[in-house]
């Protein structure tokens, strides 16, 4: 099988790109305002349960897929399993992929225009409403569709370079920025009075405000802040060499993404119950609360302009693999022009964001099935293409690929144990399809 030009330099890069598609937005965005919808610490506490006997696994299962077959998602099903008809599973990542890209590139817009509003000044201000603020950025049409716009636009100029290139080589730099800053935050967060209740909130579980549905969020919540279940992975780890570990990488990954949402909960919930703040405010709640904390600080106005510039980078690592997977499936087999490609694949995911893009504004009173374009979007790739994209693969992996292949790579690299494997394929088998299952038809109150 012959192995891909474009490869990984370094295994401590592949690591962080892959931290950086699986953090950014998932981590630091949605996770605190998931928490604070779905009742704090019980929800916290699945979403790690979830992360490590789930979604860990899945990530495990996705790179072996991915580097097993040295092909972009589409082709990597179709290599290992020709003619058979698992090949849908590479389809349904990159219909999953654009469909969130669609909708998070309206996200990063919002970060963006913070962003660049915040470098002047105009964002930190004296007795200033942030609450009002946010209406106010996403209420406006012209507003959104810029910050979509641009947001997109830098990501198709990331995508034209490649891995090395383009995505490896910021990672190495702004990742651990991003943390250095989170910590710094976090550390202020806590010290202001009425800071403790926040705490509590967040990491006190009480399991009797649970619901089914709770329990699908965090569920979807885990593979949503991995990025599993769409095989963004498999196209990652396709460009990967045998030399590197495939369950320490993918371990290293989901402990850093635990990490950050504890960060990003302790950065959060603090700030809101010391300002009464709503933890239930849903998508605006990080863009309310980050102008609160840092106008606390000594010379606020700088350090949130530092941290919403990196936050912006974590969130582009994000946006970058959603594009890559697009991309890699049409320049695989045709060798059409990357830039090209990302080009036209840009230019699609923006028409598709403008629905979402507008769900404040103009489409605001546009629903399906009672949603926004905006949530419905959300509602779908999270709750349910995620969790379907994920039983596929842990089927597929269970009873389709090559079990000698499975084992040969789950094995490069490490010195994991017999029973270490034998427990993972044991996951990847029953145990991730049954609870995939279960979850899902509770919530639907079907059993």
């Amino acid at each position: 099988m012959e192995a891909k030009k474009d490869q990984w330099s370094t295994k401590l890069g592949f690591i962080l790109s892959s931290a950086g598609a699986a953090i950014g937005l998932g981590a630091i965005w949605k996770f605190p305002y998931m928490t604070g919808m779905n009742g704090g610490g019980a929800f916290f506490l699945l979403f790690i349960a979830f992360t490590v006997i789930i979604g860990l696994p899945i990530l495990i299962a996705e790179f072996v897929i991915g580097r097993g077959a040295q092909k972009e998602a589409v082709s990597a099903y179709q290599t290992l399993a020709p003619k058979s008809g698992w090949s849908f599973i590479g389809h349904w990542g990159v219909v999953g992929a654009f469909i969130l890209m669609s909708f998070y590139s309206v996200v990063g817009g919002w970060v963006l225009i913070y962003s660049a509003l915040s470098i002047p000044g105009m964002v930190i201000k004296d007795n200033a409403n942030y609450q009002e603020l946010f209406a106010t950025i996403t209420g406006s049409p012209a507003i959104t569709i810029l910050g979509l716009a641009l947001f997109i636009l830098l990501n198709v100029i990331v995508i034209s370079f490649g891995i090395k290139d383009g995505i490896e080589k910021s990672s190495k730099i702004l990742m651990p920025l991003l943390f250095v800053f989170f910590i710094i935050l976090v550390i202020r967060a806590v010290t202001f009075e009425g800071a403790m209740e926040g705490i509590r909130f967040f990491l006190q579980p009480d399991f009797s405000k649970l619901t089914a549905s709770n329990v699908l969020d965090a569920l979807g919540q885990s593979f949503f802040s991995l990025a599993v279940g769409i095989s963004v992975m498999v196209t990652y780890s396709s460009y990967l060499g045998k030399d590197v570990s495939l369950p320490m990488s993918a371990g290293s990954v989901s402990i850093m993404n635990i990490f950050v949402s504890l960060l990003a909960g302790l950065a959060i919930f603090p700030v809101v119950f010391a300002f009464g703040l709503e933890p239930a405010q849903g998508p605006g709640l990080l863009f309310i609360v980050l102008p609160e904390a840092f106008a606390q600080m000594p010379f606020g106005a700088f350090f949130l302009t530092l941290f919403l510039l990196l936050f912006l980078f974590a969130v582009l690592t994000s946006s970058f693999s959603m594009l890559e997977i697009i991309t890699s499936a049409f320049t695989e087999k045709k060798q059409r022009s990357r830039k090209k490609v990302a080009m036209i694949a840009g230019l699609a995911v923006f028409i598709a964001g403008i629905p979402a893009a507008l769900s404040s504004s103009n489409l605001s009173d546009f629903k399906i099935f009672g949603l926004t374009a905006f949530d419905a979007s959300d509602f779908l790739v999270s709750n349910i293409m995620l969790p379907a994209g994920c039983l596929f693969i842990a089927l597929f992996i269970g009873f389709k690929m090559d079990k000698k292949l499975i084992k040969q790579e789950f094995s490069y690299g490490n010195h994991l144990s017999e029973t270490t494997y034998q427990i993972w394929f044991l996951i990847m088998r029953w145990i991730a399809p049954i609870t995939i299952i279960i979850v899902f038809l509770r919530s639907l109150n079907i059993i």
